[in-house]
């Protein structure tokens, strides 16, 4: 690693540049909070409330209970949960176990279930309504050991318990697991990365705790230990709202504000209700935000800090968002591989809209070209990073790992730039770039354009194959409500902004755009929906 004084970002850490990462297993943050907060709120859930000493009893009887059922150290177990304190519980009892939490998203398919539970190997599930009849369905093709059911119905399922019948009558644990938090698995996190293709970033106790310390630091003087309320509408099996708002609200004692899925009207009166002061939040919750009649009266003026992740978000959102609500966004950047955040702006220092700000605290990055040689400020290439929140490699898959980790370094498929200041803006994705007559074109900087035009909700912009030219630019554009998009104007807007081989060739109005549960967008269906319209027509 290089040295980090060096780097032209290290001058805006301040107070923050240098930090010491404690080496404990994710249980002991559980453990420590309640010595400090014990009866405090930890959980907010449709309207009930549970303090750090009724979590971590209901952590302890759970684990207790599991050991009893004879789970062993190092198995896997699949959480396949919406958000509800059950999902914590789970997860902090699987963590005093040694076991490997598998965050798997309750609307998966059967095909996608059997995907993740054959790689994974996993030996557990627990789930909820929603999940119960793909469980039950890929429990007929790959056998678990047990099934534990979280409010539902067992059935005739033999070997079936309910967290009901576990938490109130089993005792406590008497003493967690041993864990090497360098070599310890905590959680496998599938991402399809832009290939499409499912793979499970191993992510240690070690990776974990870093980030979660990287991320205190980096809000430092504006959080504050045992003073918090985190708005918690992300689902929790996502990687972005396991770190900073899970285990980073309870490493700080905070009260998570937690919601079943997001759900404008009901958040909203939640903000007025529990005046939350942290919001780790994606694209899709700010773009509700702003689109949303009376938004000023909702007192969001009550968030001293507000991040996004999942997707870059759309500057003109971020103005629109902090002009009505006086909250302000610090853009960051991660992935599953980095547990998962890499960047963030500082509330501390120079905020810049449009770029994901400085490394975390201990994270060295670099850009680099083609031929791997290091870039200098100003220049677009992959961006790589190194730092202890970096994750061991993908489970089960040599391959993939070695072209990911190389020489300590993470290899993210991201084009990036960084200025002259050490604040990084990322431009796109490797594999998402469209050439056009040999010239690069980012959709990120198209899609900046459309968000900017008045009558645009959404926009998304890909490269389509094209015969004659390799690709085309095409963009896809959701109308705000009562408003209509004409073609033609919108096509002499985007002349206006952009050099003309950026201006998209075709355009599309869709009244959606096809997103995940979490709100990140799937170009990649979009692309897949153009190839099949072109089999289609030349078969005719």
């Amino acid at each position: 690693m290089h040295n980090l004084k060096n780097r032209p970002w290290f001058k805006h850490y301040q107070q923050n540049a240098n930090i010491e990462i404690t080496e404990i297993p994710l249980y002991r943050v559980l453990e420590q909070s309640v010595l400090h907060y014990g009866d405090k709120t930890a959980i907010i859930f449709e309207n009930e409330k549970t303090t750090y000493l009724e979590l971590k009893d209901q952590v302890d009887r759970l684990a207790g209970g599991l050991q009893e059922m004879g789970f062993q150290k190092g198995e896997r177990i699949g959480l396949m949960l919406s958000n509800h304190p059950d999902y914590i519980i789970c997860y902090y009892a699987a963590q005093a176990l040694g076991l490997t939490v598998v965050q798997i998203n309750p609307m998966y398919t059967a095909r996608e279930l059997l995907q993740i539970v054959n790689d994974s190997q996993v030996s557990y599930i627990v789930g909820d309504p929603l999940s119960r009849k793909t469980i039950l369905e890929v429990n007929e093709l790959y056998q678990f050991r047990y099934i534990i059911g979280s409010q539902f119905e067992v059935g005739n399922s033999e070997g079936c318990k309910t967290l009901d019948e576990l938490i109130p009558f089993s005792a406590p644990i008497d003493t967690p697991a041993e864990i090497d938090v360098h070599e310890d698995i905590a959680v496998i996190q599938y991402t399809g990365g832009t290939s499409g293709k499912t793979k499970g970033a191993m992510l240690t106790h070690y990776n974990l705790v870093a980030n979660v310390i990287q991320s205190f630091n980096m809000y430092n003087g504006n959080m504050i230990s045992g003073e918090e309320t985190i708005l918690t509408a992300t689902p929790l099996y996502h990687v972005y709202a396991m770190t900073s708002a899970m285990n980073l609200g309870i490493y700080i004692g905070a009260r998570i504000l937690l919601f079943r899925k997001f759900d404008v009207n009901k958040v909203l009166e939640n903000i007025k209700k529990y005046r939350p002061t942290f919001f780790p939040g994606v694209p899709k919750m700010y773009i509700s935000f702003v689109n949303h009649p009376g938004i000023e009266q909702y007192g969001l003026n009550c968030l001293k800090t507000c991040s996004s992740g999942s997707a870059p978000l759309p500057v003109e959102v971020i103005k629109r968002f902090e002009e009505l609500t006086g909250a302000t966004i610090g853009e960051g950047f991660g992935l599953s591989e980095a547990s998962p955040s890499t960047h963030r702006n500082p509330p501390f220092g120079i905020r810049k809209v449009a770029s994901i700000g400085i490394p975390m605290p201990e994270t060295d990055c670099m850009i680099i070209d083609e031929n791997k040689n290091e870039l200098g400020p100003k220049c677009v290439g992959e961006l790589l990073i190194k730092g202890p929140q970096i994750m061991k490699g993908y489970w089960n898959n040599e391959e993939e790992t070695a072209a990911a980790l190389q020489n300590g370094w993470l290899y993210t498929g991201d084009l990036a730039m960084m200025d002259d200041d050490g604040y990084f803006y990322i431009v796109g994705r490797k594999k998402e770039m469209i050439i056009v007559g040999g010239f690069n074109i980012y959709p990120q900087e198209v899609e900046g354009v459309l968000y900017e035009h008045l009558d645009i909700q959404e926009a998304a912009v890909a490269g389509i194959p094209d015969e004659e030219h390799g690709e085309l630019v095409k963009a896809y554009v959701v109308p705000k409500s009562g408003r209509e998009i004409d073609i033609d104007e919108l096509k002499g807007y985007c002349y206006s902004k952009l050099t003309p081989y950026k201006v998209p060739k075709m355009f599309e109005v869709r009244r959606a755009l096809p997103r995940n549960t979490v709100g990140k967008l799937l170009k990649r269906l979009l692309v897949k929906e153009e190839l099949e319209k072109g089999e289609k027509n030349n078969a005719e």
